[in-house]
């Protein structure tokens, strides 16, 4: 089941997010988030009218995906970005595209035209789902982010809305 997410779900969240974040390179990002964090990103999302959407599978919360303005200013207010991330158990059953697919119609009902997925280069399988989903590759920007004392690429892909 797919639905807006609630301050509530800022636990579980963080309970699958930082791993990744502390142990992958799915995030250039190092510093894990704190369920105050996330609660506040919920807020402000619905507040802005983005989109914070979580997945439920048996009754727990085992993805989200958000999104938000891609870069500031009225130039780009109908080009969004998006971050979708998924507990273990959350892959390989269709929730991926099922919450990719509720932050795009959101979107675009709200007036986006596109909606921009950056990708670590190390996340094959975040590549792939991108591109099964639609998402064309537009940019490969070597080096630019850092994790793990090494340089790694950054993937831009895009989707029209």
């Amino acid at each position: 089941m797919i639905r807006p997410a609630r301050a509530e779900d800022a636990a579980p969240i963080a309970g699958f997010w930082n791993p990744l974040i502390r142990d992958t390179a799915v995030t250039f990002n190092s510093a894990e988030r704190s369920e105050a964090e996330i609660a506040a990103s919920i807020a402000e999302k619905a507040r802005s009218g983005h989109g914070f959407f979580v997945a439920e599978a048996g009754g727990a919360v085992v993805g989200f995906v958000s999104y938000g303005q891609f870069r500031a200013g009225v130039g780009y207010a109908r080009t969004m970005e998006h971050t979708i991330i998924l507990a273990g158990d959350g892959r390989r059953n269709g929730l991926g595209r099922a919450l990719l697919g509720a932050a795009e119609d959101h979107a675009r009902s709200g007036g986006a035209r596109m909606m921009i997925a950056g990708v670590s280069g190390e996340n094959t399988d975040g590549i792939a789902f991108h591109a099964r989903m639609g998402y064309a590759e537009i940019a490969r920007l070597e080096g630019v982010g850092w994790k793990f004392g090494r340089a790694m690429d950054l993937v831009l892909m895009r989707k029209t809305l």
